[in-house]
C-alpha cells in the first residue's frame, strides 16, 4: 500500500511539474507571481501598451474590489497599478475566451471609479482610469496589435474626454515591433530568448530556480484543490436541479 501511495504521489508531482513547465504569462498562477509588487515589469508593459512612460508607485496582483452595492458583484483585479498622478490602471490577462464580454471592461471601470471619490468630492477631481485587457487571442479578429475604446460624441465625432480608457491587446499578434515582442514574451514557456529582462527575470525565478518552483508548485496545487472543490459543488448543484425537476414531473 505504501509503495502504491508513493507511486501515486510521484505521478502527481510529475503532473504538477509538467503544468509548471508549460505555464506562460497568460496563466493566472504565473502571471500573479511575476507581477505582484513588481513595479519595473508593470511599468514596462504599460509603456509599450499606452505608448508613454508611466511611473508606477504601487502594484498589486489579484486585488479584490468590493462592490459599493450591498449584494453587488465584487471583482478581483489581475493587476492593479497606481501611477504618480493617482491614475488607476487595471490590467486583465485573459488566457481563454471565457469572461471576455466587452461589458466586463465597462464593469471593471465602473467599480474602480466608484472608489476614487469621497463624500462631497467634486466630480472634476476624478482621476483617469485605464482598463487593459491582454487577450491570448485576437478579440476583434482584425489583426491589429491594439484596439483602443474611447467615448466619442457621435453627432460631432469628437472625444468626450471623460478620463475613461479601455484598451484591448491582441496576444496573438506576432509583429516585429515592441508590442509583438511583448506578446512573444507573454507566450514564452522559458526565459531563454525572451525580449524583455523585466519579464524574463520573473519567469526565470518562478519556473527555473528551485526556490521559485517550490512556490509555483504550491500555487498550482492550491488552485487544483480549489477547482476540485468548486467542480464538486457544481456537480452537486446539477444533481439537485435534476432531482428537483424529476420530482416536479
Amino acid at each position: 500500500m505504501a509503495d502504491e501511495n508513493n507511486k501515486i504521489s510521484n505521478q502527481n508531482d510529475a503532473k504538477v511539474k509538467k503544468i509548471i513547465d508549460d505555464l506562460t504569462l497568460f496563466d493566472d498562477d504565473l502571471m500573479t507571481l511575476v507581477f505582484n509588487k513588481n513595479i519595473p515589469a508593470t511599468e514596462l508593459i504599460l509603456r509599450i501598451i499606452l505608448k508613454r512612460n508611466i511611473r508606477v508607485i504601487s502594484v498589486d496582483a489579484q486585488e479584490e474590489m468590493r462592490s459599493p452595492i450591498v449584494g453587488g458583484r465584487d471583482i478581483t483585479l489581475d493587476i492593479h497599478a497606481i501611477d504618480e498622478d493617482g491614475e488607476e490602471i487595471n490590467v486583465e490577462v485573459q488566457g481563454s475566451s471565457e469572461g471576455a464580454h466587452v461589458r466586463r471592461a465597462r464593469f471593471h471601470s465602473a467599480v474602480m471609479d466608484s472608489r476614487m471619490l469621497k463624500e462631497n468630492d467634486p466630480f472634476k477631481i476624478l482621476k483617469d482610469s485605464y482598463v487593459i485587457f491582454i487577450y491570448k487571442h485576437d478579440k476583434f479578429g482584425k489583426g491589429l496589435p491594439i484596439y483602443r475604446a474611447e467615448r466619442v460624441i457621435s453627432e460631432i465625432e469628437e472625444p468626450l474626454n471623460d478620463g475613461s480608457h479601455i484598451v484591448y491587446v491582441n496576444g496573438n499578434y506576432k509583429g516585429n515591433d515592441e508590442i509583438g515582442k511583448l506578446m512573444a514574451d507573454f507566450r514564452s514557456t522559458s526565459s531563454d530568448g525572451m525580449n524583455y529582462k523585466e519579464l524574463a527575470d520573473g519567469l526565470h525565478h518562478f519556473k527555473e530556480t528551485e526556490e521559485g518552483r517550490d512556490v509555483m508548485c504550491e500555487s498550482v496545487k492550491k488552485y487544483a484543490e480549489e477547482y476540485a472543490k468548486e467542480y464538486a459543488k457544481e456537480i452537486a448543484r446539477s444533481e439537485e436541479r435534476r432531482v428537483g425537476k424529476e420530482c416536479r414531473s
